[in-house]
């Protein structure tokens, strides 16, 4: 039997910061491609199919989601602006916004080798996937907003239910209700 991997978030800020940091100082283009995923939310999919033209001047990033086929917007927020600015000066507006090292698009699983040894070089115990980014958003934006319905809304899922199990929120609600419970 084939165990599934399941990606977790990163819930320690501390971590994603160490993330954010180590990127910064190895790799330009996985360091903006960690903070637009952190950031926003989008499937590695969507992210690794953007084009400079998406995102210059503009105030939201808008794509048809590749899995779902529904149409997302997102505001494109100040962090993200002062990351992208650079990353994309002197650039062809339709070349893709993340190329790997031969000057083609980015993968997936180049995206997915970078986050594991990103995350092993720092000791962060997490499962690492593709979804890892997606997940950490997702949880980071609950732990400030408790507000299932709006992510609910952002991840395009059909229930809350289903976004509080893929963020981990619910198992951790269901484990504290245990550490609190005594008789």
């Amino acid at each position: 039997m084939v165990k599934k991997h399941i990606a977790e978030p990163i819930k320690s800020k501390k971590d994603i910061k160490a993330v954010e940091q180590y990127l910064k100082e190895h790799n330009e283009r996985d360091y903006v491609l960690w903070v637009l995923g952190v950031n926003s939310g989008l499937r590695v999919s969507d992210i690794v199919g953007l084009n400079v033209s998406d995102v210059v001047d503009k105030t939201h990033i808008t794509i048809i989601e590749k899995k779902t086929q529904k149409r997302k917007s997102f505001y494109i927020n100040d962090k993200l602006k002062r990351v992208l600015k650079p990353f994309i000066k002197d650039r062809d507006f339709d070349e893709p916004l993340f190329l790997g090292r031969q000057g083609k698009r980015l993968n997936q699983r180049q995206v997915y080798r970078f986050l594991i040894v990103t995350c092993q070089a720092l000791g962060i115990k997490a499962k690492v996937s593709t979804h890892t980014m997606r997940r950490t958003f997702g949880y980071h934006h609950y732990q400030q907003y408790k507000d299932a319905v709006i992510l609910q809304k952002i991840f395009n899922h059909s229930s809350q239910r289903i976004t509080l199990m893929y963020i981990g929120v619910e198992q951790d609600e269901i484990d504290l209700s245990y550490k609190n419970f005594e008789l």
